[in-house]
């Protein structure tokens, strides 16, 4: 990703990077974070209607609007920002790449609700879709970043409580060490959108106290044995891609089957750029292969 492509990159983050510091409010964090997907369109023919998902207020994402609601989707913003309006985009790109709905939860965000709460409202949602009828195995669980940590934490809430498991995930540039002590250094990020400090701030928000070393909140350190196969996406030049080799890494050594794809992009979720950015629209013609290839 270069030149004109990486330029545009750069302008569209406007909103979030120049909100990039420690002093930086979480209620303003949250506005540039709306204004950047703002800027962000769906695909043509892509419908979006408001669910209820066992207490949870949702949009359910899909081409045509009445498809079958096979995919979650937990969105990223560092568990303090983000919203299912704002990711109408990304979620529209996935309903038409998978062929099949989607639904994207407005889980609470912290500091107001800080873990469990995010998790708890994951596992309404998908546990509304259980009831609806839906098999586990036909359903697919992704997440991007913070969300994609989020997903792993429903997956091991679902361990715990022995629920069935969905029948694959997708992890877009997981963010999954909320230590961050693998970020990469700032200056080998040209869309610079959240300081390391700023995120060990937000960590602490959700967190709120709660042992860090907990499996539903660290991954890295969990018991992954058990868990659904898993596609995992990067960027080479994502700060946090380091979070997605340890992942993958671990969920291998417990019997996962765990894949990672490398894209030359050197942004974090670059899947936000798909109408333009070719190496995301690979991206998710690959995480729709997935969801069909495995069986369901």
């Amino acid at each position: 990703m270069g030149g004109e492509l990486a330029n545009r990159v750069a302008r569209a983050w406007l909103p979030v990077r120049d909100l990039a510091g420690t002093g930086t409010e979480i209620q303003q964090f949250r506005a540039a974070v709306e204004d950047f997907h703002a800027g962000l369109a769906p695909p043509e023919g892509v419908g979006v209607r408001a669910v209820n998902a066992g207490g949870v207020p949702a949009l359910a994402v899909a081409e045509p609007a009445d498809r079958p609601l096979n995919l979650l989707y937990l969105h990223g913003g560092a568990y303090v920002s983000g919203s299912a309006f704002g990711y109408r985009a990304l979620a529209g790109a996935l309903a038409v790449a998978t062929g099949v709905g989607v639904l994207v939860p407005d889980y609470r965000l912290a500091p107001e609700h800080p873990f469990p709460a995010a998790v708890e409202d994951a596992l309404h949602t998908y546990m509304w879709m259980l009831d609806a009828d839906t098999a586990p195995d036909r359903i697919t669980v992704a997440g991007d970043s913070a969300g994609a940590g989020l997903v792993v934490s429903l997956l091991m809430t679902l361990k715990e409580q022995r629920l069935p498991q969905p029948g694959r995930v997708l992890l877009l540039c997981p963010w999954v060490d909320l230590a961050c002590n693998a970020w990469l250094p700032l200056e080998q990020e040209p869309q610079l959108i959240m300081d390391p400090r700023q995120a060990h701030r937000f960590a602490a928000a959700y967190l709120a106290g709660h042992d860090p070393d907990d499996p539903r909140v660290s991954p890295l350190t969990a018991d992954l044995s058990g868990l659904p196969p898993m596609l995992l996406q990067a960027g080479t030049g994502d700060p946090l891609a380091d979070d997605a080799h340890r992942l993958t890494e671990r969920a291998q050594s417990y019997g996962v089957a765990a894949r990672l794809e490398l894209y030359p992009a050197s942004t974090h979720v670059f899947h936000y750029f798909w109408s333009f950015l070719p190496e995301a629209a690979d991206a998710l013609e690959h995480a729709g292969a997935f969801t069909r290839r495995v069986p369901a």
